[in-house]
C-alpha cells in the first residue's frame, strides 16, 4: 500500500491582490454588483484586507466593504 499524503492547497493565491493592483495601475473602469444588488461604477483607487475605494465621476468617492460586494467587473 502507498501511502499518500495530500498537499493542502494554500489559503491565499495572492491573486485577487495580483488583479486589484493590475485595475489600479491601468485606470480600468469597472462596475460593482453590491449585496443589495445596487450597482457603483468608478475606478478603483486603493484597496485594503477589509475595502476598496471606488472612484466616480460626477459623484462622491466611495468606499466599499469587501463583504458587501458580490462581484465587479471591467467596463
Amino acid at each position: 500500500m502507498i501511502n499518500r499524503t495530500r498537499i493542502k492547497p494554500p489559503e491565499q493565491t495572492f491573486e485577487e491582490v495580483k488583479y486589484l493592483k493590475h485595475l489600479i495601475d491601468q485606470k480600468i473602469p469597472v462596475r460593482v454588483k453590491l449585496a443589495d444588488d445596487s450597482e457603483v461604477e468608478g475606478v478603483i483607487e486603493y484597496y485594503d484586507t477589509a475595502f476598496i475605494r471606488v472612484t466616480r465621476r460626477d459623484a462622491p468617492n466611495l468606499f466599499l466593504f469587501k463583504h458587501n460586494i458580490k462581484y465587479l467587473y471591467e467596463v
